[in-house]
This record gives structure tokens, C-alpha cells and sequence, in this order.
């Protein structure tokens, strides 16, 4: 073979190579009870179709590679309700597929709640059976005439008696806090809510001290840290954080309004 047949030979070995180069992605969850439905689309040289391989769990599954989609019926693996599925795709690179129910492998909030209770330091407990995946719980505290998210818990999210604890940072006076969770829906399912009055002895104030452009939070005339968010005219957070004072020499002159401990408020920079 002389030279010039020889790289004509290897353009079209690496033409060759290139067209079988492959690629993959993966979705992982738990699995739900409902299928998996994936499309894949024509190969890119239209010979056959996208995928080329499936695996569930690292094992390679039968599915029909020569459609345009496919159904993965996962209840024919012994897949359990609320069993991690991981499944990767290989497919060409020139070529995309498409999982058309990726909500599939979500949980949905299924729990029930058992108990739920809050003492007065804010030490938060409750417990839930009937979890189908992990889902996080999100706490959420009334104040500020808003429902604020304050944390977050991961659930466990098995069927069996589940026990968390979370602690709050209690403002002065009564206190108001409920659960919530968003599944696969995409809506927030929230809980009922119990009430608590804090060991927090008298209610906190704010001083605004122009010469220095701060401002003071003080309880019984002592200084006391606190929660506290500061929004500009346009209701755009400008400052938040948990301190007794707070420096707002950088802020544009204007009207501000303030949210600490359980109060909302406003003042004016010059």
C-alpha cells in the first residue's frame, strides 16, 4: 500500500471511529411505583436510533433500542417503593435522548405527622410514619406578617416511625411555627401549627443612631442580638443577618424598611 492510499485508509478508519464515539448521561431517585419513559431520537447519521445501552443500578437491562421511545417498567426489576434507582443511558454524541417523566423517580410528600411540639427554649421535635423518599422537611416560623423558612431538616424517608429535632431561634413573646414539604408537584404541602411563648423577657427595641449610622437592638436597655432583615424602596434586601448592632453606612440615602425579632419598622437614610 503506498503512501497516499495509506492515509486515505486512516481518514476513513477515524471517520469511522468518530461516528461510534459514545456518550452518557444518568438520572437517579426513588423509585415511585410508575415507569420510565424515555425517548431517542434517530442517530445522527441516520442509521438506528440514539440509545445504545441501559443500565439500572450498574446492571445492563433489556430495553428496545431500536424505537423512538421505550417504556422501563421498573416493577420488573424487584425494585421497591422507595428503593434508590440509578439508570444511565449510552448514546451517540451526536444525538440527544429525552426523559419525557423525569418527576417519575421524585417523591411525593406522603407523610403523616404523629407528633409535633416546640418547648419554650425552641427546641422543635416531631415524628412522622408513611414517607415514600427523602424529601427535606423545611421549618418555618410566623413573623414579620410572613411565613420565613428558618431550616431545614433532610427527612428520612422510609415508611416507619421517623423522630427529628430542630432548634429555633425563638423572638420575644409567642411564637408560631409549621412544617412544610415540595414533592415532585412542585406545591408546598404545609402542616398544622403549634404556637410557643419564648423564656425571652421583654420585647426588643430598635435605636437609630444617625451620627454613627447604625442601628442598636436593645432589650430592657441592654443589647441584645436579633434577627433583622433591611429592604430598600423596592423591596429588595439589602441587609440581613442575627446581631445587636447593625452598620448601614453603605446604604443610599432613602427609606428603609426594617424586620427584627417580631416587629416590622422603617427609618430614613440622610
Amino acid at each position: 500500500m503506498n503512501q497516499r492510499n495509506l492515509i486515505f485508509f486512516l481518514v476513513i478508519l477515524l471517520g469511522s471511529v468518530r461516528s461510534f464515539a459514545t456518550t452518557s448521561f444518568s438520572i437517579d431517585g426513588h423509585y415511585q411505583g410508575k415507569s420510565i419513559y424515555v425517548q431517542s431520537p434517530v442517530a445522527e447519521d441516520g442509521f438506528g436510533f440514539c440509545i445504545s445501552k441501559v443500565t439500572l443500578n450498574g446492571e445492563i437491562i433489556p430495553v428496545d433500542i431500536h424505537a423512538s421511545a421505550f417504556e422501563i417498567d421498573l416493577s420488573q426489576y424487584n425494585i421497591k417503593i422507595g428503593q434508590e434507582v440509578i439508570l444511565v443511558f449510552e448514546h451517540e454524541e451526536g444525538c440527544k435522548p429525552k426523559l419525557l417523566n423525569p418527576e417519575a423517580l421524585r417523591p411525593k410528600s406522603t407523610f403523616e405527622l404523629k407528633d409535633f411540639a416546640c418547648t419554650s427554649e425552641g427546641v422543635l421535635t416531631w415524628s412522622t410514619t408513611g414517607e415514600s423518599g427523602k424529601l427535606n422537611f423545611l421549618i418555618e416560623q410566623y413573623k414579620w406578617n410572613k411565613w420565613v423558612v428558618i431550616g431545614e431538616v433532610t427527612g428520612v424517608g422510609t415508611a416507619t416511625l421517623n423522630t427529628y429535632t430542630f432548634n429555633v431561634l425563638p423572638h420575644s413573646g409567642e411564637n408560631t411555627i409549621r412544617l412544610a414539604q415540595i414533592d415532585n408537584t412542585s406545591k408546598k404541602r404545609v402542616t398544622k401549627s403549634i404556637s410557643f411563648v419564648s423564656t425571652i423577657n421583654g420585647a426588643v427595641e430598635m435605636k437609630v443612631i444617625t451620627e454613627k449610622k447604625t442601628i442598636e437592638f436593645v432589650q430592657n436597655k441592654v443589647a441584645a442580638k436579633t434577627k433583622y432583615e433591611i429592604f430598600d424602596s423596592y423591596g429588595h434586601i439589602v441587609k440581613k443577618g442575627y446581631t445587636s448592632s447593625v452598620d448601614y453606612s453603605n446604604l443610599k440615602p432613602g427609606i428603609y424598611h426594617i424586620n427584627f425579632d417580631n416587629k416590622t419598622d422603617k427609618f430614613i437614610v440622610k
